[in-house]
C-alpha cells in the first residue's frame, strides 16, 4: 500500500544578501541557495515554520 505525501514547492524570489542571519540559515535549510531556486519539500509543520519564518523571500505553490 502507498502512501501519497503531500508536497510543498519553494522559489526564492529575494535575495538573503542583508537579511537577519537567522533567516539565511532558514532559507539554507530550505534548500534555497538563490534566486531562483527551486526546491519541492514534504508538508510538514516544521516545513511551514520556516516557510512562514521567511515567507516575504519566497513563492509558495502547494
Amino acid at each position: 500500500m502507498s502512501e501519497t505525501r503531500q508536497t510543498v514547492r519553494v522559489k526564492q524570489v529575494a535575495s538573503a544578501i542583508g537579511r537577519l542571519s537567522d533567516q539565511k540559515q532558514t532559507l539554507t535549510g530550505l534548500g534555497l541557495r538563490g534566486i531562483g531556486s527551486v526546491r519541492e519539500l514534504e508538508d510538514t509543520p516544521s516545513v511551514r515554520g520556516m516557510i512562514r519564518k521567511v515567507a516575504h523571500l519566497i513563492q509558495v505553490e502547494d
